[in-house]
């Protein structure tokens, strides 16, 4: 008999994530995927005709939870601008019945900002006092969230190009980090600093690691553009690169395509992924150089949180 799927909205979503340990659950679902007891396969792209737009599939198992999840992304075109909305879906690996229906956008948020809280902690020197920021909106304020903890920042500074003059946003940030630095200056926000997070929509490079006076962890989310990139891609051949998923990540990542096709880069390079990391497969970097992570975002990560939300809402604490 069928049942239909317990349906959560936007505004539910955002109440259920702020009582969980998101960096948590995420860590444990790296391991799970480091054990074999999750599986996590390519973004799938449909393309409307006429180029109307698309559909971006991300799929995942969680075998121990006994659940089989699908996050659909839209990017359809309109006159008045492109409309982008995402869902994400779980269904029972028992009974083949929906699980949950879950609007999607807090869920992203979450799982792009926590997924690189779990890399800093993972790759940034122990020591690491000095945090930059790149980018303003949702995504870096969560990202803010989710790092300010992390280590004994002696400054954290944030830059972006419409923050001097929005009021509003430097409240929020400063609500979420009180000592939180507006800088006036790219430049001056990552200078000296041992982790510079890159939190932008930018479609090309946002800072050239070259230019940096000492070696940092650059991490980096990127956007959904096409083969968009927050560093320039020849940088790469002078980074220790990880990234969140060796298997998937360098057939999406813009920098990584244009590295491996123009400038003689090439996925074998990547150090370590964040399952290796967490199961202790790789070590942590030296900081002889810059060290860079990449995330595109998976399938697993949505559904992981999806998973733990809809928990959460059927058996309350």
């Amino acid at each position: 008999m069928s049942s239909a799927p317990y349906v959560i909205d936007q505004a539910q979503a955002r109440e259920a994530l702020a009582r969980l340990d998101v960096p948590q659950i995420l860590r444990q679902l790296f391991r799970d995927l480091a054990a074999g007891n999750a599986v996590q396969p390519a973004q799938q792209l449909v393309e409307f005709p006429q180029g109307a737009g698309d559909f971006i599939n991300y799929l995942g198992v969680l075998a121990e939870d006994g659940v089989y999840g699908v996050k659909t992304s839209p990017y359809i075109v309109r006159e008045q601008g492109a409309l982008v909305t995402a869902w994400t879906l779980l269904m029972s690996m028992k009974t083949g019945q929906p699980l949950l229906l879950c609007d999607a956008g807090e869920l992203t948020t979450a799982r792009t900002a926590a997924t690189t809280a779990v890399a800093v902690d993972a790759l940034a020197p122990l020591n690491a006092q000095r945090l930059a920021i790149i980018g303003s909106g949702k995504v870096a304020q969560a990202h803010l969230h989710y790092v300010k903890a992390l280590r004994d920042w002696q400054s954290i500074s944030l830059y972006s190009p419409s923050l001097l003059e929005d009021a509003e946003t430097q409240a929020v940030l400063k609500a979420i980090a009180p000592d939180l630095k507006i800088a006036e200056s790219r430049e001056t926000a990552i200078t000296d600093a041992d982790v510079i997070m890159l939190c932008t929509s930018s479609a090309g490079p946002v800072i050239d690691p070259a230019q940096l006076h000492n070696p940092a962890l650059i991490t980096s989310i990127s956007t959904n553009a096409p083969r968009a990139h927050e560093v320039p891609p020849q940088s790469l051949n002078d980074m220790q690169v990880f990234c969140d998923y060796r298997q998937t990540t360098p057939g999406s990542a813009g920098e990584m395509l244009i590295a491996a096709e123009q400038h003689g880069w090439h996925p074998d390079s990547i150090v370590g992924d964040l399952a290796e990391l967490l199961s202790e497969k790789v070590p942590r970097p030296d900081y002889d150089r810059h060290v860079f992570f990449r995330s595109i975002g998976l399938g697993l990560e949505d559904i992981a949180l999806a998973n733990a939300v809809y928990h959460l809402s059927t058996n309350p604490l």
